[in-house]
């Protein structure tokens, strides 16, 4: 039998970037607020790009600021390096890019919920939602603790039924072996929702000590200070670099002898992704008249060695990927700290959701991120914003 462990104006579910906007809105806007998530620890982490920003991207993290959210100041607190992109093209085309420093932007993230006086935080695995007459009226948990609210919001990003494919390796996972959440799938399904599978994935990780930067190009932070949120006054001065290299012939062979092997041509992966963002085995096949494709490496965070290699997301086997990445210029005795990986999840199909973003089928109900569809951190936090005021809104 569960048992009572409060009530709530609303209760958001997940507190990656869409949870985390979802449950600042409605708590700064006065209402008892909820946020369960599987881990604490996992609170805003970027288990993808280490950055935040880019073209399309960051004007929405703009429009986040301007709604009063929290993804703007927090970058800004955050960041090793800001850039402004194609400054060389027309003012419509140009992006400003910051690269974080992931476990900084965790931690001030966490920190902020913590402090928001409205908003209470849960660790714990949302299983069920309590419906009735047709109306949802809060979530229960994995040990039968209930949350009763007069709104949900689901958040659940790449959780539910996460699946991790790696070569021929399949395995029941959230992003970065977390706990994934299967039970919740099994339950929007009973009440009557249509969900679809989608993938996305990642590229290796690789320890700075074992590149040879004198054969890649050095990509710094821009002189002039640049910020995302209006209300910032303080800067960061002391920005890293990242760098640029190339894939090229070698690299493409090596893809091409063992495109067999990759989970995306042998049919192991069914799902389709949220948007185009291609493998490099995809790259290569598609674009099989280039010579070469971009690789950028970029640092993790100032208190890590972890360098992401931005252009070379993959599922093939882990020990071609240590192949391909000895094929580029720097990375030839290149130590790989965490293989590159595909995660195959639920997503609801989005034509049932009204603009609010509230779900037609139950009332009060809402989903933002991933779990719709969506692909990266700002659009998430831009549903997860618009959710998080609807829901806030309704609860009153």
């Amino acid at each position: 039998m569960g048992y009572e462990a409060g009530n709530f104006d609303v209760v958001v579910v997940g507190a990656g970037h869409a949870g985390v906007e979802a449950a600042l809105a409605p708590a700064r806007m006065g209402a008892k607020t909820a946020m369960i998530t599987i881990n604490l620890d996992m609170i805003a982490f970027m288990p993808c790009n280490p950055s935040i920003g880019g073209p399309a991207k960051g004007i929405v993290v703009r429009e986040i600021d301007a709604l009063g959210g929290e993804m703007g100041r927090n970058i800004d607190k955050t960041y090793i390096q800001m850039r402004m992109l194609n400054t060389g093209k027309g003012p419509a085309v140009r992006a400003l890019r910051a690269q974080a420093d992931k476990f900084d932007y965790q931690n001030e993230m966490k920190k902020t919920l913590e402090n928001e006086k409205n908003l209470t935080l849960v660790q714990g695995m949302v299983e069920r939602l309590i419906v009735e007459d047709g109306e949802c009226k809060g979530v229960i948990t994995q040990t039968g603790a209930i949350y009763r609210a007069k709104a949900v919001v689901i958040t659940t990003g790449t959780y539910m039924r996460g699946e991790i494919i790696l070569g021929e390796l399949k395995y029941s996972s959230g992003p970065n072996n977390q706990q994934p959440s299967i039970k919740l799938s099994e339950h929007l399904e009973e009440l009557g929702f249509d969900l679809v599978r989608f993938k996305t994935g990642t590229p290796p990780r690789v320890h700075s000590d074992s590149i040879d930067y004198s054969k890649t190009e050095i990509q710094p932070g821009d002189d002039v200070h640049r910020t995302f949120s209006y209300e910032t006054t303080k800067y960061i001065t002391d920005q890293l670099p990242c760098w640029l290299t190339y894939t090229n012939e070698r690299t493409h062979q090596l893809i091409d002898e063992n495109l067999h092997r990759s989970p995306m041509y042998s049919g192991m992966i069914k799902g389709t992704g949220p948007r185009y963002c291609p493998s490099i085995e995809d790259k290569v096949v598609r674009f099989n008249d280039k010579p070469r494709h971009q690789i950028f490496l970029e640092p993790e965070g100032r208190n890590t060695q972890e360098v992401y290699v931005q252009g070379l997301s993959t599922s093939l086997p882990e020990e071609v990927q240590h192949k391909i990445l000895q094929t580029i210029p720097g990375l030839e005795k290149v130590q790989m700290m965490r293989a590159g990986y595909a995660i195959e999840y639920d997503a609801v199909v989005p034509t049932q959701l009204w603009p609010t973003l509230e779900t037609k089928l139950v009332k009060n109900l809402y989903t933002a991120g991933q779990i719709n569809g969506t692909s990266g951190y700002e659009e998430a936090a831009g549903q997860g914003i618009m959710a998080g005021i609807n829901a806030g809104r309704s609860s009153g």
